[in-house]
């Protein structure tokens, strides 16, 4: 960002985009489509899981194929976990904004639950390859239902003990309240969505107004916020990982055995002629995928409607007339991730 400064007040500020761009988008058109997996794993790689499922759910939704019921509640429980690690990150690195170096000890541990779960399942900490156009690549371990169980309550003990450590501390709160107050309509037009989003008040979550995977058998609320402010973006993510404990146990609740593939998907699939719009909900909002097909192995054209890059659009009239060390709370309270700001 290049500000432009009066004493220590930001007069106007300037965003400069496009440093990381590895035109990503271009390339799915010369990828297979299991290959395009890969590509979206590296778009929000903090939130990978998520990734996968929109791009697997675009392909899905085109070719009318129906998941097994298996292998959707994996990914609900996977993309669930992996929004409670993106948050611990998230939370971990709004306290390093703030001046406090505790933290981020304390969201890194809970992470690190989380990620040895993901290895055990995928392979891989980060970039995992799981998830398959009609299901999943292979069986989770055999103990896959017990981990995660095991898991849970430390998650739940990390999230209340960060939550006390931080939330409420005097100075986090003169750093965070009333700094970066976007109102309800100027969130919506400046198509923010997620937790920044529902921070000025507006209840969407497309988990809930329209529903995919299994999402409509859970019952889990929306937080919403009151002042739209850097602390509400910050409070939302904070009760989200509550919500997503809510919504894991209840997934291995109604979890049964049976197969994790729909029958009948090539390993390459060539989705009939069309173009299909699907969106869902990651951990920094709504991720969408629109996919035009010519009946091919490879996509005619692949369009990413990414999250950060649309929340970002509010970032200047945010940042005009604070301070400059505001401007690294409210930037780190709109939680982007340039992998798929630029693509």
């Amino acid at each position: 960002m290049v500000l432009w400064v009066d004493g220590e007040r930001i007069v106007d500020a300037e965003p400069h985009i496009g440093y990381l761009h590895r035109g990503s988008e271009k390339l799915c058109e010369g990828e297979l489509y299991p290959q395009i997996i890969t590509l979206f794993d590296r778009l929000d790689y903090i939130g990978n899981y998520n990734m996968e499922l929109a791009i697997c759910s675009t392909v899905e939704k085109i070719m009318g194929i129906t998941v097994p019921d298996r292998a959707e509640y994996i990914r609900v429980i996977l993309c669930e976990l992996n929004r409670i690690s993106s948050h611990m990150l998230f939370y971990g690195t709004m306290g390093l904004d703030a001046g406090a170096m505790t933290p981020i000890m304390y969201g890194f541990r809970e992470r690190e639950r989380i990620q040895n779960l993901f290895e055990a399942t995928s392979g891989a900490r980060m970039m995992h390859n799981y998830f398959r156009i009609g299901g999943l690549r292979e069986e989770p371990p055999d103990d896959f239902a017990e981990r995660v169980a095991g898991i849970l309550p430390a998650l739940e003990r990390g999230i209340d003990e960060g939550d006390k450590l931080l939330t409420y501390n005097e100075v986090f709160l003169a750093r965070s309240r009333d700094v970066g107050v976007l109102s309800g309509q100027d969130a919506l037009d400046y198509g923010l969505s997620g937790p920044s989003l529902r921070a000025s008040g507006i209840p969407d979550d497309i988990r809930v107004i329209e529903p995919y995977s299994v999402y409509d058998r859970f019952d889990f609320d929306i937080p919403v916020g009151n002042n739209g402010d850097t602390w509400d973006r910050y409070a939302m993510r904070v009760e989200e990982m509550r919500q997503s404990l809510r919504i894991v146990r209840q997934a291995l609740e109604q979890m049964r055995d049976g197969p994790i593939k729909a029958t009948g998907v090539r390993g390459i699939p060539r989705p009939p002629e069309g173009e299909v719009y699907f969106r869902s909900e990651t951990p920094r909002g709504e991720m969408g995928v629109y996919l035009v097909s010519d009946g091919g192995d490879k996509p005619y054209r692949l369009k990413v409607r990414p999250p950060s890059f649309a929340n970002l659009q509010a970032l200047r009239p945010m940042l005009q007339g604070v301070y400059i060390a505001d401007a690294v709370m409210i930037l780190g309270s709109l939680d982007i991730v340039l992998g798929e700001v630029d693509r």
